[in-house]
């Protein structure tokens, strides 16, 4: 790749375990690998600054004031006071654009400065802020009467929609990681959306790593364990497999949160062996025989294409990003209904031969996914929105 435009990115997660915080690392060593001048801001622990080759790390401390978003997830609503700091690095840096990757505490602290320093502003979508929301407020007010709670819960959904757009219109360009996502932001901001996928290193998650076989048919999810993802589906599917009578399974989930407490209640057959990351995650996967994620709003969903790369076909909700992912009756299946997913899953159970087949078709469509392609054509629409006036 020819020199890149000298890219000031700033992510509102990095550490932490999910799809932003991976996507932001994988972005981070391809400018370092192709030598590209990068500088890359976080919030984290300790304020530090480091410089590794063409990329320089700048973590702002998040302080007292931080709060939980999520778990492992907090927000400084007192970041502004590196204002002057992240300014003069910027500054010092010479950024050709700012990209920011959600109104987060950082992301508001970049636009802020885009505006500022008069330095064009790119702005990508990973998180469906407006159904995460909803889904949190459905489950916290509950208790109101169906006939209070739907309307309450749709309007916030659509005005926390209305306010996430107008953020992202301030957006020179924007970006996406699936093709829904890239044609609402086009149509609701009137300004250019490309894809911004994600890739997998296939060398980490693979079937070699796999050490059981012992006849147990292992249904695994990874993710957070919380209201958004869906994960009240796992019961259903636990209760009408005892109810078909089939009897050698487990349930595999992987991750925490709100929900883990009453998951762990109601599903008899489940193992929940917390948060797992590097060498634990990949074995975690290879050992599973059927991949099962029920969210119905992740923008891209990451665990599914992990899933696919260590030969385990996923169950997958028509609703989101993950149904991209996966090519339909082919490495997987996308169900409309809880029923539907049942029925899938028992399907793969039942049929050994099938189950082969896709667990196959599923590590070879994931060969074909690569980071650095993926980030090339984002450095390419970096390079048009230079174009632009």
């Amino acid at each position: 790749m020819a020199p890149g435009p000298r890219v000031a990115f700033l992510t509102d997660t990095f550490h932490e375990v999910n799809g932003v915080a991976l996507t932001s690392r994988q972005l981070r060593d391809f400018a370092r690998r192709r030598d590209l001048p990068f500088l890359c801001v976080y919030g984290g622990d300790e304020t530090r600054r480091v410089q590794n080759g063409s990329v320089t790390e700048f973590q702002l401390e998040r302080g007292p004031l931080a709060f939980a978003l999520d778990k492992g997830l907090r927000h400084d609503p007192a970041l502004w006071r590196f204002h002057g700091q992240l300014s003069g690095a910027i500054r010092d840096f010479r950024a050709d654009l700012i990209h920011i990757t959600s109104p987060g505490d950082v992301g508001e602290l970049g636009a802020l400065l885009a505006h500022q320093l008069k330095i064009p502003l790119v702005i990508s979508w990973h998180t469906n802020l407006h159904e995460f929301g909803a889904r949190r407020l459905h489950r916290m007010l509950g208790w109101l009467p169906d006939a209070l709670l739907d309307p309450f819960c749709e309007g916030s959904e659509s005005y926390i929609l209305e306010a996430c757009l107008k953020f992202y219109a301030m957006g020179r360009v924007l970006f996406a990681p699936n093709p829904e996502l890239v044609r609402m932001l086009a149509e609701r901001t009137g300004k250019p959306a490309f894809l911004m996928k994600r890739g997998i290193d296939i060398e980490r998650y693979t079937p070699a790593r796999r050490t059981v076989d012992d006849g147990i048919f292992r249904l695994g999810y990874v993710g957070r364990i919380t209201p958004e993802k869906n994960v009240g589906w796992l019961v259903d599917l636990e209760r009408a497999l005892l109810a078909r009578g089939q009897r050698d399974f487990r349930l595999v989930v992987v991750g925490d949160g709100s929900e883990r407490e009453w998951l762990s209640r109601n599903l008899q057959y489940a193992d929940f062996p917390g948060v797992l990351r590097g060498e634990a995650l990949a074995d975690a996967y290879a050992n599973m025989d059927l991949f099962v994620f029920p969210s119905q709003t992740d923008t891209f969903g990451n665990v599914v294409l992990e899933a696919l790369a260590s030969g385990c076909p996923a169950l997958v909700t028509d609703q989101g990003g993950p149904k991209f992912i996966i090519e339909d009756g082919v490495t997987g299946y996308a169900a409309a209904t809880v029923e539907e997913l049942i029925d899938r899953a028992s399907e793969l159970m039942r049929d050994p031969e099938l189950h082969r087949r896709m667990s196959l078709a599923a590590r070879e469509q994931a060969s074909r996914a690569s980071w650095d392609a993926v980030f090339e054509e984002v450095y390419r629409a970096y390079e048009y929105a230079l174009t632009l006036g």
